[in-house]
């Protein structure tokens, strides 16, 4: 007879958690962006300074510059640490906040702090927004932990089992909404930069190729010490499985061996029984059951070394599927220039940013294979290959009928005035009024008419489309709001 999954208490007393949004903006407007970053109190994050004298993960926790430029290859670091706002790659602001909140549902109170709020300004006009939050340390089970995480992480709280969460400001005294604390409360200056797509109603920064109603979830969460983390538990966090709406506890599996199989996926357990990694599409976490000043250096690569990983990848998630859906949206009677921008972002984003290998650490590589095994990187590269394969087909294919079609025309052209010597001049035309014995022409004679008109009509052709093309392309880019198209 099969076993039904039981639900394990577990009591977590310290947690860090992260939860990362991707936001579409104008990167034409980066430099206007980055001004108001600055003037709203973010500083520009460089590897050298690391931010220092800021306290930005809580808990007196330090990031240091250098073993994260050593966690990653030269030419990754190149493009996730850039020295200006000049040079390609992810550009950080960031600001300290520490402010105190109360979050309610039902009968549950839980008060954090949100400690600091990162603004990424990426390559090809995608944004991250990631808010740090810390539980005030307090004795919390992993029921109410998870159940919080999975309402926080919900901007547009559209399910039953999203809604009802309240964010109370203890300053103030005012109640928000997730929306509301992040783009009213926090960040009220997104809304002028962050695109929104007309087809999709919700919150600014929508995309139509990507899930960015719920942010994702990152943790880091020390239980008791020498408390026993078991599957159950270990499945809960990588599928956010708190509580149902009327508060009871959840798991969203019923099979001891499903739970197995799907640990066995998702799971990094290279630190068990002590601290344990799961990672799937929703969430990202870390469970310890060490203390906390034992475990300054994990804390410390959580916040630097592995947030950088996870970014890079959760990039090439969002570019991927961006890439997908441009390619669904071509018109292929219409939208030659469009396909030529296609290939080209392609090449770019491959080139620039999509790495095989990110990392010079044993774990690094190990989580690096993890996050791409949760996001489905290495199938949907293959898809945009195959994508990026039917282009350049579909490009050769119509520039090989373009060729032979103007073959075709200069052939008939070129055979014509060989007939004639090339001389296709009738001596009527040299007179001003000669045209008007066009109805006694002769059948040769008409023939070096039609020919000679047709040959200069097909030369203006050439040329108006040519250039018709060429501002088309520059209005094209002056009008988009992306580089690439």
């Amino acid at each position: 007879m099969q076993k039904n999954a039981l639900i394990n208490k577990l009591e977590i007393q310290r947690s860090h958690m992260s939860f990362i949004l991707p936001l579409g903006y104008n990167d034409r407007k980066k430099k206007d962006f980055s001004q108001t970053l600055k003037k709203n109190g973010y500083t520009y994050f460089q590897i050298n300074d690391n931010l220092s004298g800021m306290d930005i993960y809580g808990e007196e926790i330090v990031v240091n510059g250098k073993e994260l430029e050593q966690n990653f290859l030269p030419y990754v670091g190149n493009k996730v640490f850039p020295n200006s706002l000049e040079e390609h790659g992810f550009h950080r602001y960031t600001k300290p906040f520490t402010e105190e909140f109360n979050f309610k549902l039902r009968s549950t109170n839980i008060p954090f702090f949100i400690r600091s709020v990162d603004i990424i300004l990426g390559p090809f006009g995608i944004a991250f927004l990631t808010v740090r939050v810390q539980l005030k340390n307090v004795e919390i089970e992993l029921s109410d932990v998870l159940d919080f995480m999975n309402h926080f992480r919900a901007v547009e709280t559209k399910l039953k089992e999203e809604q009802g969460a309240v964010i109370v400001c203890c300053e103030s005294g005012s109640h928000l909404s997730i929306n509301e604390l992040f783009f009213e409360y926090l960040c009220p200056f997104l809304k002028g930069f962050i695109l929104h797509d007309k087809k999709l109603k919700g919150y600014y920064g929508s995309f139509p190729f990507f899930n960015d109603e719920r942010m994702y979830a990152s943790a880091f969460l020390f239980s008791r010490e020498k408390s026993q983390m078991t599957q159950d538990q270990l499945y809960r966090m990588g599928t956010l499985d708190g509580r149902t709406p009327t508060g009871e506890e959840f798991i969203s599996a019923n099979n001891p061996e499903y739970i197995q199989r799907y640990l066995d996926h998702h799971l990094h357990d290279r630190w068990a029984p002590n601290s344990y990694t799961i990672v799937t599409e929703h969430a990202y976490i870390t469970a310890t059951n060490i203390l906390p000043k034992d475990m300054s250096r994990e804390l410390s690569q959580y916040m630097g070394t592995h947030y950088y990983n996870f970014l890079l990848h959760y990039f090439y998630k969002i570019m991927l599927l961006r890439i997908s859906y441009e390619y669904s949206e071509i018109d292929w009677e219409k939208d030659d220039e469009y396909v030529k921008s296609l290939i080209k972002f392609i090449t770019l984003f491959s080139s620039w940013y999509f790495f095989q290998e990110v990392s010079t650490r044993s774990e690094g590589k190990e989580l690096s294979k993890m996050f791409r095994e949760a996001f489905n990187i290495d199938n949907l590269f293959k898809e945009v290959n195959n994508t990026l394969h039917e282009l350049y087909k579909s490009q050769e294919n119509d520039a090989s009928a373009r060729m032979n079609m103007l073959l075709f025309f200069l052939t008939v052209f070129t055979v014509v005035s060989g007939i004639y010597g090339m001389n296709l001049v009738i001596k009527d035309w040299e007179s001003p009024f000669g045209w008007k014995e066009i109805a006694t022409y002769t059948f040769l004679e008409w023939v070096s008419l039609i020919t000679a008109v047709g040959g200069i009509g097909l030369s203006v052709y050439l040329i108006a489309t040519t250039f018709g093309k060429l501002l088309m392309s520059k209005f094209r880019k002056k009008k988009s709001k992306s580089r690439i198209f």
